[in-house]
């Protein structure tokens, strides 16, 4: 079986508030590098969007994802609370148990994708 087939997807806990891979990447950042900025440069992302994406994610639970400390002799940074690292497995299991589905489900399609680049849709083609 292919494995061209990838899964991509965000869970709504209601209307204020999701996760998706870009969260979870942002959080896994976290726990490797410690901090922020770390995670930020890891995903080639502005600190400044880094930071509005884990005060929501801090803002959306009745608990933290992670904390911060500040500065001082070692410096500040970031850990992720137990709550986050909860967070972090139950999307890896959904997506484990999701792509399995996905290739399943979708097999007989990815066989008949085009391997060359696509033309832009509405172009005039030569």
């Amino acid at each position: 079986m292919t494995k061209d087939v990838a899964v991509r997807f965000r869970v709504d806990f209601g209307s204020g508030c999701s996760i998706g891979i870009g969260k979870i990447e942002l959080l896994e950042g976290i726990s490797r590098s410690g901090a922020l900025s770390g995670a930020a440069r890891q995903m080639r992302m502005s600190y400044r969007r880094a930071w509005l994406l884990l005060a929501d994610l801090n803002a959306s639970f009745d608990q933290p994802v992670a904390q911060a400390s500040t500065g001082g002799r070692g410096g500040g940074g970031v850990v992720l609370t137990p709550f986050g690292e909860l967070l972090i497995a139950g999307y890896r299991k959904m997506e484990a148990g999701l792509q399995p589905l996905a290739e399943t489900c979708f097999q007989q399609f990815s066989r008949r994708v085009n391997r060359a680049p696509a033309k832009t849709r509405g172009s005039k083609g030569t």
